[in-house]
């Protein structure tokens, strides 16, 4: 059932700059890029909207974070759900690629009513995404902390790693 829960202007710009590469990009821009940024429901319940302050951009990797993946892990709250989209890096057997991942964390310590309500809302946020090839619902850290059950949603045993560290 829909929630009637619209998706902000601002999301979705984020989504788009996400999703699209610019070859031509100086490095400046390559940092600025989100690799990781969580999204939430407002105050009112109205929308979904950026998550304050919950992204990891392209410039911080290798300086200020060595590992994006568990710094994105430790991101996500222990007792409410997000929308989220994680840029993985990863190489199978024969090339490197990045992904885009949705994903729908409801822990199993959120409130009811705020997984039934992110849970209904959920079909708002992806029609906007179009184009996402990879969509995880995860329910607690167990099945987050350990990156070989990402590397499996992207590509199974061809996946050899996973931001730059060997499965």
């Amino acid at each position: 059932m829909a929630s009637g829960v619209k998706v902000t202007d601002d999301v979705i710009a984020v989504f788009n700059d996400m999703k699209v590469r610019k070859a031509q990009a100086n490095e400046e821009e390559k940092r600025k890029r989100k690799k990781a940024i969580l999204f939430c429901l407002s105050k009112d319940l109205k929308s979904i909207v950026i998550d304050d302050e919950q992204e990891i951009l392209q410039g911080d990797v290798g300086t200020k974070i060595q590992d994006p993946y568990s710094h994105f892990v430790n991101m996500l709250p222990t007792n409410d759900c997000r929308y989220a989209l994680y840029d993985a890096s990863f190489e199978t057997k024969e090339t490197k690629k990045e992904d885009l991942v949705f994903i729908f964390w409801a822990p199993d310590s959120a409130p009811l009513k705020s997984k039934m309500i992110y849970a209904s809302s959920k079909d708002a946020i992806k029609r906007k995404f179009e184009g996402i090839k990879h969509e995880w619902q995860v329910n607690g850290l167990e099945d987050l902390k350990d990156r070989r059950t990402l590397a499996e949603r992207l590509g199974g045993s061809s996946v050899v790693s996973l931001e730059g560290l060997p499965m």
